[in-house]
């Protein structure tokens, strides 16, 4: 979705391409990231639940105001928006990511003592 919006910004693709690129992966990762909460909560990682939940919650907003999906013909007038959305959204991931690898290595390496 970054890179898209980085070659809308460069001109290198059309508003409506890459709208229509962004808007294809938008709820999928939406009911991804609610599953993988869902399975935080459900396996009892509380911590990892509750880093999770905020970005489930935010989804969830952005979903009831129709805030969701990007507009082929307001693309331009939030181009910064929209960047700045998606980098936090790339950051929380990153970090949820290496906060479960590393809760994953500790507890194999618990296992092992």
């Amino acid at each position: 979705q970054l890179m898209c919006l980085a070659d809308l910004e460069f001109d290198y693709i059309n508003p409506f391409d890459s709208s229509s690129r962004i808007n294809k992966v938008v709820m999928p990762e939406f009911i991804v990231q609610a599953l993988l909460s869902a399975l935080f909560l459900l396996s009892g990682h509380w911590a990892m639940f509750l880093l999770s939940a905020p970005m489930v919650y935010y989804n969830y907003t952005l979903y009831e105001r129709r805030q969701h999906l990007v507009d082929v013909t307001e693309i331009f007038n939030h181009l910064s928006r929209e960047k700045k959305r998606r980098l936090f959204k790339i950051a929380a991931l990153i970090v949820l990511l290496f906060l479960s690898l590393f809760w994953m290595i500790w507890s194999v390496l618990e296992e092992h003592e």
